[in-house]
């Protein structure tokens, strides 16, 4: 069992940068690769970036790719989203998840999720 709690999120003018942090919980962390999804108001919910348990595999959504990061930290149980050079269009919940496996653009593969925070970005 692994709980998620997302943090981070705000209200930023196009162009500026914010970074999303998910705590987990439970021994096992290490075991769970990693990925963040978007949910936009009226739209289905998009994968947005994947990490292996490792953290030696990575994936990125094109429309983020060279503006976003991710990156995880399995000695304190957390993995972040950098977020730079933000674009309205940006503006979503966004909601990480764990999964055993890693196939990580699949929304229906995650386990876990958590409750998800609000970015909203002003043009």
């Amino acid at each position: 069992q692994v709980q998620l709690v997302e943090s981070g999120g705000g209200l930023v003018q196009a162009g500026g940068s914010l970074r999303l942090s998910c705590a987990a919980s439970g021994r096992t962390f290490s075991r769970y690769a990693m990925g963040w999804f978007r949910q936009a108001p009226g739209k289905e919910r998009e994968f947005v970036a994947a990490i292996s348990w490792s953290g030696g595999s990575i994936y990125y959504v094109d429309s983020v790719k060279g503006r976003f990061t991710i990156s995880r930290d399995n000695a304190k149980n957390m993995v972040y989203l950098q977020m730079n050079s933000l674009k309205p269009e940006d503006t979503a919940v966004y909601y990480c998840a764990a999964q055993l496996d890693y196939i990580p653009g699949v929304a229906y593969e995650y386990d876990y999720w958590g409750q998800g925070t609000q970015v909203t970005v002003s043009s």
